[in-house]
């Protein structure tokens, strides 16, 4: 069964700047924690990733996923191609809206993973990934844009 999770962040920086960071996928694993490497395999006409490969390792799992993006104005959001080793499933989104302080981001991720956890585990796994990511995210959008 899939489990849901939520989560938003303030960053000091445009909704655009934010979407920039997160439609350069080549850079993720400049930041991110746990993407070793990202391949853009197709783009719309636009240039934005409409399908890409990663590499992730995180807690001494290994994976290789393919992701399908479909992009909007005010965010973004992807599904697992097909089953790998670690996932039967993936659904994700980030929604980003303006704010006095910037842009509110809120990443929203369904999961359902191959390794076997009980319900609260599975929770706490997917709330803590989706809340390193979403700092990661802010440190790499405020310092691209020169905030804080």
């Amino acid at each position: 069964m899939a489990d849901q999770a939520s989560s938003s962040i303030t960053i000091d920086a445009r909704p655009e700047q934010v979407l920039e960071v997160i439609s350069d996928l080549h850079a993720y694993p400049e930041w991110t924690g746990q993407i070793k490497s990202a391949e853009v395999v197709e783009t719309y006409p636009d240039g934005r990733a409409k399908r890409a490969a990663f590499t992730m390792s995180s807690s001494g799992f290994t994976d290789e996923y393919v992701l399908d993006y479909t992009w909007t104005a005010d965010g973004v959001s992807w599904t697992l191609v097909e089953p790998t080793k670690l996932q039967k499933s993936q659904q994700g989104s980030y929604a980003l809206a303006p704010s006095d302080a910037g842009t509110d981001v809120t990443y929203l991720l369904t999961l359902e993973s191959k390794i076997p956890m009980i319900g609260p585990m599975k929770r706490k796994a997917n709330k803590m990934i989706i809340d390193a990511a979403l700092k990661e995210l802010k440190k790499r959008v405020e310092a691209l844009s020169g905030s804080r």
